[in-house]
Formats: C-alpha cells, structure tokens, sequence
C-alpha cells in the first residue's frame, strides 16, 4: 500500500500545485457572497472563506490528523462569526440557534450513516460472501471493472455512501488486501456517478426531491454518469490489475453464514425504506434523521440474531466526527447567493464541490431556481470524487483504507476521475443541452 514521508521534499512541491486550482475557486465563490457592511473582507471577499481554505489545506497536508485540524478549524470559524462577523442567520446565539436548527438533521443523520454502514460492511464481511466473488468475477482486469458496475448499480438503489463501503469490502477480498489508492477513488466516483441520477443515491439528490423536484428530473443525470464511468471503470480496473490482479478462484475455508447475509439484507432494506417514506411524508424537508435511525434500529436489533465487532464503531466516528466539522465549517460560510444559472455554473460548481460541501451548495441553487437540475445533480455528486474527503463516499470509504487519505496520492494514482467528471459533464450538455427550470423552486428551509 502505497504511503508518503511526510517530510519529502517532494510531497511538499506537489500538494500546493495540486490544491492550488480548486482553493483558488473558494474565494471566487465568495465573491458572489451578500455579507453584511460591518463584516471584514480579504481581497474583497469574506474572511471566513480563507479560514476555511486553511481548513482544506491543513486537512491536505496534515491528513494524519485530519480530525483534529477539522475540529480546530471549526473552533476558530465558530469564534471568528461570533466575535467578529455574525452568523449566517444574523448575531448572537439565538442567530447560532436558528443556524443548527436548520442543519443538524443532516449532520446527524451522515453521523449516524457513516458509522451504522461500517457496521454494516462488517456484518457483510463477517458473511463471508466477499470470498466467493472470485468464482463469479473475470479474472482480468474486467473483474475490477465489473466490480466498480456493481458499485455503480447499488448506488442507485442504496446510496452512494453504502455502496462505496461495500465495494471496498469486495475489493479487499479479491485483490488479497492490496487496493491500490486510485481504485479507491474509482469505487467513490463509481458510487457517486450511480447515485447522480437516484433521488435515494445521493443526499443532494434526495435535498432535490424533498423541495419539489421531480424523480423523472434528476434521472437524466445517469447520461453524464454513464459517460464517466466509461472513462473512470475501465481506466480504474487497469490501474488496480497492474498494482494487484484480482484472485482467480474462491479461497478455501469460507463458508458462507446465511444469517448475516439476511441481516445485511434486512439493514440495506430498513434503511432503503425509511429514506423513501421520509421523502414522500415530508412536506419540504426531513424533521428527523429517519434514514439513520432506521438503518441503526436494524443493527441493534438484528445484532441479537449475529453480534457485528462493534470495534470497527470507533474509526468511524473518528471519519464521520471529521466529515460533520467540515459540513458544519461550510454551512457556516456567508455565500448568499450563487453566480447566475448558466452551464458554466453548474460546472464549477461540480469542481467547488470536490472541496466545499455539496449539501449547502445544492440548497443554495434550489433557493435561486433556474438550474438545470440533471446537469447540477451530476456536477455536485460526482465532482466530490475528485478528492478523498471531497464526498461522504470518500471519508467512510478511506475509514476502510486509511492509506487513501492522501490528496496528492489521491489527484496521482486518480487522475482519470478529473478527467471523468469532464466527460460526463460535456456529454451530457453536448447530447441534451443546458435545460433549465422554472426560476422558483418552493423550499422550506
């Protein structure tokens, strides 16, 4: 498994060649930014943007301890808005108040997600049915290209933070534990490309659907995703069979244990169910996290039936404590508003998201209306592949493989998914146009 000196000379030269493009885009966003007369600026654009931007680079650079660089990044935005600038909603703690009470749902409910579906992998895992995919796989490098389809199809119907966990476990299991760090970003864009176009594969597209947009709208989106997977599955698939080829034949002595493959699926079901219930019943937006309590209420109860190593609960709550700070951090940013709907908006945004969290922007572009939302869907899903913790798919997948927790390892052995993200991208504005909607979206937030 690949790792990197943190003193090298090299890794130095390359993380600000590699971040500098994508943290140039955060003060660009600023600028399109409403704060209020009194609030410091920095090159005309809000301070907390740049904080921010140190967030992200110190998270690249310190990856090691990313949760802690997180967490006192946080600390100092939360201070800075308090002391200083004001909040998002205003001043003072009833404006902090408002604030979480329009976040914490989904803050608590990724918290719940990224730990419950590590329990999960480990129930999947402890089945033994990872051991028994060589048989079913090619034993060339279509293997790991089937493999990343099959995470791309159980996205579409799970979610993309599930189907990244549970392509890892399989990807561990027939490449003999050596995953190379650019099929790992292969499995998240795989994942996200599969819930672009399912308003149950991606909490963005789920957003879209509690506030009116239309299942039908978003599915378009899986003509751009089609297009990146064509780039990402095959290129991916080769990188990891020239790092590791897959297992020709099942390993002896794994028995499958059917009653944790019914827990697996039971889980999976739980928590499908509740999502989509959820999101019919709800009348704009989700007063509980029910997708995680649902997914969490299968665990406990089924673990009466097979106990799961509850030790694998601590490295994820480490991964979704950091994921939490940094969607709290970029809630926390005073973006009132984004550039004027066009394509070339939507396709930045998609960049901005491989570093700023996706869920605020896809909340911001609701409020403006006018978007192209099948384009946008894709653009803000799949863009969080380009970096490791740019995607909830990527931190619970790197929960798995710490080793992937490296930008400049992610940008050098990933290289293809930039590249994916453009092809989608231009396929699907060059085969459909850019077809916007209504200039109003009702949203209740």
């Amino acid at each position: 498994m690949a790792t990197i000196d943190p003193h090298s000379p090299r890794r130095s030269k390359l993380i600000p060649v590699a971040l500098g493009a994508i943290l140039a885009a955060v003060p660009t966003a600023a600028c399109a930014a409403a704060t209020p007369a009194a609030a410091p600026t920095l090159l005309g654009a809000p301070v907390e943007f740049f904080l921010f931007g140190l967030v992200l680079l110190g998270v690249a650079i310190f990856h090691k301890r990313a949760l802690v660089v997180s967490l006192v990044g946080l600390a100092v935005i939360l201070s800075y808005e308090a002391l200083i600038s004001g909040f998002p909603t205003g001043i003072g703690a009833a404006a902090l108040g408002e604030h979480i009470a329009h976040e914490w749902v989904i803050v608590v409910n990724l918290i719940l997600l990224l730990i419950g579906f590590e329990v999960l992998a480990n129930q999947f895992e402890q089945s033994n049915l990872p051991d028994h995919l060589p048989n079913l796989l090619p034993d060339d490098w279509t293997g790991g290209l089937v493999l990343l389809a099959i995470v791309f199809v159980l996205s579409g119907v799970l979610d993309n933070i599930a189907s990244a966990i549970l392509g890892g476990v399989m990807a561990r299991h027939v490449y003999q534990r050596r995953v190379s760090i650019g099929f790992l970003a292969a499995i998240v864009a795989s994942a996200n490309a599969g819930g672009a176009g399912s308003v149950i594969g991606d909490t963005t597209t789920t957003i879209m659907w509690l506030n009116g947009i239309s299942p039908l709208t978003v599915l378009p989106a899986y003509v751009a995703a089609a297009g990146a997977f064509a780039v990402v599955g095959p290129l991916g698939a080769l990188s990891q069979h020239r790092f590791q080829p897959i297992l020709a034949h099942d390993l002896p002595g794994h028995p499958l244990h059917w009653r944790r493959i019914w827990i697996v699926t039971i889980i999976l079901v739980a928590a499908v169910t509740a999502n989509i219930l959820a999101n019919i019943l709800s009348e704009g937006e989700e007063t509980a996290p029910w997708m995680g309590l649902a997914l969490w209420a299968a665990i406990l109860l089924t673990s009466f039936v097979a106990k799961p190593d509850w030790s694998v609960v601590r490295p994820a709550a480490k991964g979704a404590a950091f994921l939490a700070a940094l969607v709290v951090s970029a809630s926390l940013m005073p973006v009132k508003s984004l550039p004027d709907p066009s394509w070339g908006s939507a396709f930045s945004l998609g960049l901005l998201s491989s570093v700023f969290d996706n869920i605020p922007l896809t909340v911001l572009a609701l409020k403006q209306g006018g978007y192209d939302w099948a384009l946008l869907a894709y653009a803000v899903g799949f863009g969080g592949s380009m970096v490791w913790f740019g995607s909830s798919a990527g931190v619970a997948l790197t929960n798995e493989f710490p080793e992937g927790r490296s930008v400049v390892q992610w940008l050098k052995q990933g290289w293809f998914v930039p590249i994916g993200y453009l092809v989608g991208f231009f396929v699907m504005l060059l085969a459909f146009g850019w077809n916007p909607a209504p200039a109003s979206v009702p949203i209740v937030r």
